[in-house]
């Protein structure tokens, strides 16, 4: 391991200017590069290089004292990906903050293989988000896909990027290992799934059915809005609506919180957990 390990000297070296400055420049949207920040999510970055999966790792930066910790990970990347390593004070000049966990690491999305909704399985649940613009509540519903077992996320053209470094980190990894496809009209996306057998379910406090009493099928969409705005009524007046039962005078709940609650029903009706 130790002769794997670059030394990194200077702020200004070439060899590590991705993770130059990272709160003011985001790599997401340049050649499908993100910033992996912490271990568990390098952990999911390591597993997901090399085989099937969507990604893989392009380099690595670490503060010296967190190798021994990580050794293990890095044990199960190609010796092709580069390990660099800093002390505490040139790594905070590079990354612009005190960076406390000290693991970093440069991954890209590779190109997808095929149609996401032309890969999903005969039995499927699927989550699609419109409008999701906080990366806190787009990291969280992933992690809340990958805790009820969803087969897929898809997001429109207006929510925000899930491989953004905060999204990322909040997801604990999920957004590495849940499928999922960023783009197009929501109305589009959704009519495309209900075309490929798929029953719409719209996510609203003003919905129609309990969402404890939505009928189990075998390809199932939950589809949820921005927090205040909600869905729009593109959408809600084409698909069937379902709603959370909770305290009179509440307008509503948490995005992240609600997908999660809808999730377990669903996934719960559909006999997968």
């Amino acid at each position: 391991m130790t002769s794997r390990l670059i030394t990194i000297e200077s702020a200004d070296d070439p060899r590590i200017a991705e993770f130059r400055d990272i709160r003011e420049r985001d790599l997401t949207g340049r050649e499908s590069r993100f910033i992996a920040e912490g271990t568990v999510v390098l952990r999911m970055l390591a597993a997901a290089h090399g085989g099937e999966g969507d990604f893989e790792a392009e380099k690595v930066l670490l503060l010296r004292n967190r190798v021994d910790g990580v050794s293990s990970i890095l044990d199960g990347l190609p010796e092709t990906v580069p390990v660099y390593v800093a002390e505490a004070e040139v790594l905070d000049r590079i990354v612009g903050f005190h960076l406390h966990r000290g693991v970093l690491a440069l991954g890209r999305r590779k190109p997808a293989a095929a149609d996401l909704i032309e890969r999903l399985p005969a039995r499927a649940l699927v989550l699609v988000g419109c409008g999701i613009s906080n990366h806190d509540n787009a990291g969280s519903m992933f992690r809340n896909a990958a805790a009820f077992k969803a087969d897929a996320i898809f997001l429109d053209e207006t929510s925000c990027d899930p491989l953004y470094r905060k999204a990322l980190r909040v997801s604990v990894g999920s957004v590495l290992t849940v499928p999922y496809q960023r783009g197009g009209d929501a109305v589009d996306v959704l009519t495309r799934l209900a075309e490929q057998g798929f029953a719409i379910w719209t996510l609203s406090p003003r919905g129609e059915t309990d969402i404890r009493q939505i009928p189990a099928s075998d390809r199932m969409a939950l589809v949820v809005g921005t927090e205040g705005e909600g869905l729009p009524e593109a959408v809600l007046s084409r698909f069937r609506t379902a709603r959370i039962p909770q305290s009179e005078g509440l307008d509503s709940l948490n995005v992240a919180m609600a997908t999660g609650i809808a999730l377990f029903a669903m996934s719960s009706a559909a006999g997968l957990i």
